[in-house]
């Protein structure tokens, strides 16, 4: 129901043969781009506030481009690009021209293809924020192209280190300092090696000697470990290396697949899957706090950067953004789903007769599936029953028999999303009204005032779109109850790590305990958390307690649904009894076991930035600076 911004999404190819090679066996020198494309395309759920791409050219002359990008904004950014980029390789006139021509001098035709999809968690837009980055060298060597899904929680740190070693980066963000970072690395690494050959070569000579000697993992550790965050960083040289290192938690994902015609990584491992058609096992994940790095000669390898810390995969990768066709999250989102069940029985009264199941959005539908079929256990059970009563009454006749039978489950779709609706020419209530018309609700399928009415969500965070769309449209059917299912559990925690979810007072469950503290008279919780803080600003690691716990502790899961239901239907302008259930935490865990990173939902943060962050989170909250995060 509500969209969740989530940065970001990364495609990275290198060919290992000459582009003669694919031309022959694939018909298109354009096979890299063409794949590029597809790859970011399947990603599109990824990032639609920008986008772009970068291409290394390995054998271009001296005094032509061998270094390209393009970038765009909007949703419609991908299209523009390769658009743009067909043009021009197109007005480069390939039909004439031989092999070694279009190695040397055809644009966006390289050896090394770079893509990415953005979603800012920042607040910043622009072109100037779209990845990749490129850092600018007159040697080849030093060139540096860079882009990344993540976001890090000491980005003031990193630089101030920067600064501190005589840059001057022209752009305060956590990827301009990133860039400035390795790129100063990779010019010392240039320089060691340049001191080591300089008296027994020069010029031409020994430019490729460093080129073909770089040793990027000495860049990546000479950068890396300072970083605190969830990251997977890519990266490439003008001469040919490149790379791809992913946090040591595994918070962001990575996935990698190579043969001897290609190398080729995502965040998603579907997508590799079916834009080269590989079988599942052929596409591996990068292992956390490794780095997936490609020489300049084609040399593949996965070394250890950062070490493999505690697991801390997200779960909400596998909860909301990422694609549901691959294998086991399409699963786990099915457990999600049968894990809801015993709470919207007990909703429900047990009554499957005069209950209507449905989803919405369609991003929940594999959870309502996972519903559905346990229920179809309980409605089993619940005929087992009936049959047995009515044998033991001695009623049980072929007809009562049939009519138990034929009983089933009232799967209906309830919604369905007619337009975006532009509600940004509406102020105030007429704003709300236009959005409660963003569905279509299927009419008489709900008995009025008889039926229970059960929809499933993928997550309820900020309960806006609950409150001025869906509760609406839902109770027009009239239905006796209306019953939202989150299928995540209370998204109570800030992130700090790439989601788009970093205000405390954003958070519907947030504000349900805060206003249950005010009810129950228990103000001095909020007055003590906020102290206890502000004492937590100057202590070190080790000593980092996420005191914002203490708001929650006080209460039940079911007191804080309870008390968001209120807020949300306190208006008075629905008619249907509601309630509000969410997955609980255990019912996470059990679904996702292979992604413990919960923190949005425990408060458990995988680094000391997460907690120094939601600290001052609460901090901004108490003060009222609602324009910080």
């Amino acid at each position: 129901m509500e969209i969740l911004k989530h940065e970001c999404g990364v495609a990275m190819i290198r060919l290992l043969k000459p582009l003669e090679y694919y031309k022959k066996k694939y018909g298109a020198y354009a096979y890299g781009i063409n794949k590029l494309y597809l790859l970011m395309e399947k990603q599109h759920n990824r990032g639609q506030e920008g986008a772009g791409i970068g291409v290394v050219k390995m054998h271009a002359k001296p005094g032509h481009e061998y270094v390209f990008r393009e970038r765009a904004l909007g949703k419609d950014a991908i299209q523009e690009i390769f658009d743009t980029v067909k043009t021009k390789i197109q007005n480069a006139g390939l039909t004439d021209r031989d092999a070694r021509w279009v190695e040397e001098y055809a644009p966006f035709l390289g050896e090394i293809y770079m893509g990415h999809l953005r979603y800012s968690t920042t607040g910043k837009s622009g072109l100037s924020y779209c990845h990749p980055f490129l850092r600018r060298n007159n040697w080849r060597s030093r060139n540096l192209l860079m882009c990344g899904n993540f976001n890090m929680t000491n980005v003031d740190n990193i630089f101030r280190d920067v600064v501190e070693c005589g840059q001057h980066p022209r752009i305060y963000s956590d990827t301009v300092v990133l860039l400035e970072q390795l790129g100063d690395a990779l010019d010392k690494e240039n320089h060691r090696i340049y001191r080591q050959y300089r008296d027994s070569m020069s010029g031409v000579q020994l430019a490729g000697t460093i080129e073909d000697n770089l040793d990027i993992r000495r860049v990546l550790s000479a950068t890396s470990p300072a970083w605190d965050g969830g990251f997977v960083i890519c990266g490439a040289t003008g001469s040919g290396d490149m790379f791809a290192l992913r946090d040591r938690h595994g918070i962001r994902p990575a996935f990698y697949y190579y043969d001897d015609e290609i190398v080729v990584l995502a965040s998603e491992r579907p997508v590799i899957q079916t834009v080269f058609d590989v079988p599942r096992r052929a596409v591996s994940e990068l292992t956390p706090g490794s780095a997936l790095i490609v020489s300049k000669a084609g040399q593949v390898t996965v070394t250890d950067v950062l070490g493999e810390d505690e697991n801390q995969r997200c779960s909400f990768e596998r909860i909301y953004f990422s694609r549901g066709s691959d294998a086991d999250i399409y699963q786990e989102r099915k457990q999600l789903g049968r894990n809801v069940v015993p709470a919207i029985m007990k909703s429900v009264d047990n009554d499957l007769e005069h209950t209507v199941f449905s989803f919405i959005p369609n991003t929940a539908e594999v959870a309502f599936v996972g519903m559905v079929d346990r229920l179809e256990g309980e409605l089993s059970e619940l005929k087992m029953a009936s049959i047995l009563d009515a044998q033991s009454k001695g009623e049980l006749s072929d007809e009562k028999l049939r009519e138990i039978m034929a009983r089933r489950l009232r799967v209906e779709k309830v919604a369905i999303k007619d337009i975006k609706l532009r509600t940004f020419i509406a102020e105030g209530e007429s704003r709300n009204d236009l959005a409660a018309h963003v569905y279509d609700v299927t009419y008489g399928i709900v008995e009025n005032d008889v039926d229970n009415l059960v929809v499933i969500d993928d997550s309820i965070v900020r309960g806006t779109t609950l409150k001025q769309s869906i509760l609406k449209m839902l109770d027009r059917l009239h239905p006796k109850k209306i019953v939202v299912v989150s299928s995540s559990p209370q998204v109570r925690y800030p992130d700090y790590y790439g989601i788009d979810m970093s205000r405390m007072g954003e958070f519907i469950a947030f504000r349900a305990a805060v206003a249950l503290l005010k009810d129950r008279g228990m103000e001095h919780v909020l007055d003590d958390t906020y102290k206890k803080c502000l004492a937590q600003e100057d202590v070190l690691d080790i000593e980092l307690v996420n005191c914002v716990k203490a708001i929650y502790a006080p209460f039940t899961q079911e007191e804080i649904s309870g008390k968001i239901v209120e807020m949300l239907t306190a208006d008075g302008s629905i008619n249907a009894e509601v309630d509000i259930i969410y997955q609980t935490l255990e019912g996470q865990r059990d679904a996702i076991p292979s992604c413990p990173g919960d923190w949005y939902f425990s408060g458990d943060y995988p680094t000391p930035g997460g907690i120094r962050l939601v600290n001052r989170a609460f901090v901004n909250f108490y003060e009222g600076n609602t324009e910080k995060r």
